[in-house]
């Protein structure tokens, strides 16, 4: 199963641009607004993403942030842990010092008492002691389809935990490069979902940010091969946040491919038919959240996978 109709999203407490992850992400923007008045906006914009996700049919859980300790990151828990629909949930290694803290045991706790089973827990986050990170969904993007996990090496996305994980879960590796080029430098992409999406038949994926050939190849060729149809965008499109989407279900069995305003607006009309062919789009406005956070509508979103007990 690709598609969740069940979404966790967490409501931020103290939403605000992070020194320590902007170390390599070159999305996120500083700002000189006062610390509540950016939180407001960004609790507004959340809550305005919610609305368009319930009004759809889409289940989404919401989850409060605590005020101590801060925690910038909270709006993306899709780095911190992931759900699977054997009763598995993970626990990632986080690069960010300051992001471990948003690993929530109570989170875990509330999605029981929600009647999700939980069979077994597998805390990844002893590889941090090593400097080996894996964040999450950031880190890789999953075809539950194909059994597949798609992953560009980066400061955040480390080859032994990477490879750990494809055995824990069965799930074929297909690991790249990725770059981008920011005020003329050269640099890795700091997490796969912001240049790749896999939804039930359709992958939206940057493939002009993948420079070696083969590892190019290798990717497309996977998705071809899992009957997804491939929809290119562009670097700047990219940076539009527009490989930075998720799709999601509702009980109906509807699919929604959701993304940002930005990214939507970013997309040509061909590209939006290729998508609506398959999918409806549902497009919050998150400038706020964006610009500070440098994270998109794909990383507020952690898919609830577990089985109802």
């Amino acid at each position: 199963m690709q598609t969740s109709s069940t979404i966790l999203m967490v409501r931020p407490a103290n939403f605000g641009f992070n020194p320590e992850t902007a170390e390599n992400n070159f999305y996120q923007q500083a700002d000189t607004r006062s610390s509540d008045e950016i939180n407001r906006l960004a609790q507004k914009e959340f809550d305005g993403f919610v609305f368009m996700l319930r009004d759809q049919g889409v289940n989404v859980i919401i989850e409060e942030d605590t005020a101590v300790p801060v925690k910038l990151d909270a709006i993306f828990p899709n780095n911190w842990f992931s759900t699977h629909s054997d009763g598995k949930l993970i626990l990632y290694p986080m690069y960010s010092h300051n992001r471990r803290l948003e690993r929530r045991k109570d989170l875990i706790e509330n999605l029981i008492k929600r009647k999700f089973k939980v069979d077994e827990i597998i805390d990844l986050s002893f590889f941090e002691e090593d400097g080996q990170f894996l964040e999450g969904t950031g880190s890789m993007v999953m075809d539950h389809q194909s059994k597949t996990i798609f992953a560009c090496y980066s400061e955040r996305t480390h080859p032994i935990p990477l490879d750990y994980l494809g055995k824990l879960l069965g799930y074929k590796i297909i690991a790249f490069h990725a770059t981008q080029e920011v005020q003329g430098v050269i640099s890795p992409i700091y997490h796969t979902n912001v240049m790749m999406h896999v939804g039930s038949d359709i992958a939206v994926v940057c493939l002009d940010s993948i420079p070696k050939a083969l590892e190019k190849q290798a990717v497309q060729k996977r998705l071809t091969e899992a009957g997804k149809k491939v929809v290119p965008i562009t670097a700047k499109q990219k940076f539009h946040f527009a490989g930075n989407m998720l799709e999601v279900g509702n009980a109906g069995g509807e699919k929604f491919t959701v993304m940002s305003e930005s990214a939507l607006d970013s997309l040509t009309i061909g590209q939006i038919q290729l998508i609506e062919k398959y999918t409806t789009i549902i497009s919050p406005a998150i400038a706020t959240i964006e610009k500070l956070g440098g994270g998109s509508a794909r990383c507020m979103m952690a898919e609830i996978f577990l089985p109802h007990s």
